[in-house]
């Protein structure tokens, strides 16, 4: 029976080259959760075999554990997505490359390990932009690139120079237009 549900990434990992967990977020809603993966334990468990599964092979999809997992390897980090094992292998493929290319964008094409961990934050907002809950939302890197870059901007800049200038009317005054001008976006 075909997979008529918008749930079709049970899990987003990365990898450094050494099998250690960089990043990693397991999707359970509206799905079967990942059999026995409930624990960082079992979690932790099913990454270093699937590292050691992965870590010599040429293909970029593999079925494993019973579930689809498609990886890439870019210099010395390992994305994996996983899905469900009748899930259709090209459009987790376009997510995933989509994913990578779009982070690729935002690390300005140094993606490594210390570039991955130095921009955290732009990282788990990207793939957020590409995976919401188990659903496919992006594919298109410039997108993804420029969501999370619009989100960077619209963070209010307080240094407390600045506020000592400033009364409190003033302030709340600052506030209140920064606020108007952010609803009216």
């Amino acid at each position: 029976m075909a997979n008529l549900s918008l749930y079709t990434v049970r899990a987003a990992v990365m990898l450094d080259s050494d099998g250690n967990r960089l990043i990693a977020k397991y999707y359970d809603r509206g799905q079967q959760q990942i059999q026995g993966y409930k624990t960082l334990k079992e979690q932790r468990k099913f990454e270093g075999e699937l590292f050691l599964k992965t870590r010599k092979s040429s293909s970029e999809v593999i079925m494993y554990d019973g579930q689809t997992v498609l990886f890439k390897y870019v210099n010395d980090v390992y994305f994996y997505l996983v899905g469900n094992p009748e899930e259709n292998e090209l459009l987790l493929s376009s997510v995933l490359n989509g994913f990578v290319e779009g982070v690729s964008i935002l690390l300005k094409h140094n993606i490594d390990k210390r570039s991955l961990l130095d921009n955290l934050d732009m990282v788990v907002l990207a793939l957020d932009e590409a995976i919401d809950d188990g659903i496919a939302l992006e594919t298109d890197p410039n997108v993804i690139a420029s969501n999370v870059s619009k989100r960077g901007t619209d963070t209010i800049d307080v240094s407390l120079s600045n506020l000592n200038e400033q009364t409190l009317i003033d302030a709340y005054k600052q506030a209140k237009e920064r606020f108007n001008l952010a609803l009216l976006r």
